[in-house]
């Protein structure tokens, strides 16, 4: 039997562009679910006549907790495979079948994103700097540790669950998988910045990093 596998999407404030981030994704996986992380504006409303799956915070907890929110419904569902998109129409749905076909003998596959000029310079150098300190502590290479377009197996997902509520969650899932020794490859993904204003800042930035020296001391 073919693995089954669906489409996780958190999302905040994204009226604007969860609807046609479904419609697009649906080409490619007819199992989306979407997860509500507390928006202010139509977000829920618009997803909901999509005909997808959606979940629905009350307030906002972060994309981390959007995402586990998301798996653990995933794992009661019995889908084989988890992948994660982004709802503000960074990721391109075209490169969901190059994910699945590169986890086959792999736990897990991390998108990079080319780093071409449409990408903030804030952005590069934190994602620079942030890869360079998870080499370090935890021995994993990893060109783009930061992009959020990913795919697992759900054996993968429950070996690394994760504690993070907020955007330390992309560096948390490579701090475990380098603890439990899980297979992983990286492919190369356009993106496209329709909002160079959205994302981590250089706050979340730091909060990262510490985070990641955090767990060195308290896992490792």
């Amino acid at each position: 039997m073919a693995p089954k596998a669906s489409i996780i999407i958190p999302a905040y404030n994204e009226e604007k562009h969860i609807g046609q981030v479904i419609r697009k994704t649906r080409r490619f996986c007819k199992n989306i679910i979407v997860v509500d992380d507390g928006s202010k504006d139509r977000t829920y409303e618009k997803a909901k006549k999509e005909n997808v799956t959606v979940l629905k915070h009350t307030i906002n907890l972060g994309k981390g907790a959007a995402l586990k929110t998301g798996s653990e419904y995933a794992i009661r569902k019995e889908y084989d495979i988890l992948v994660f998109m982004d709802s503000d129409g960074q990721h391109m749905p075209e490169d969901i079948p190059r994910f699945l076909k590169a986890l086959k003998g792999n736990d897990i596959i991390f998108g990079s994103r080319e780093l071409n000029k449409n990408m903030p310079g804030i952005l590069k150098f934190g994602n620079w700097f942030i890869n360079k300190i998870n080499k370090i502590l935890f021995g994993i290479t990893i060109g783009d540790t930061q992009s959020g377009f990913r795919a697992m197996t759900a054996k993968a997902y429950k070996k690394i669950r994760w504690q993070s509520t907020g955007y330390s969650v992309e560096s948390e899932m490579i701090a475990n998988v380098g603890k439990k020794k899980l297979k992983y490859k990286e492919i190369k993904i356009k993106t496209i910045y329709s909002d160079k204003y959205k994302g981590t800042t250089i706050i979340d930035g730091i909060r990262i990093v510490l985070n990641m020296i955090w767990w060195k001391i308290t896992r490792w």
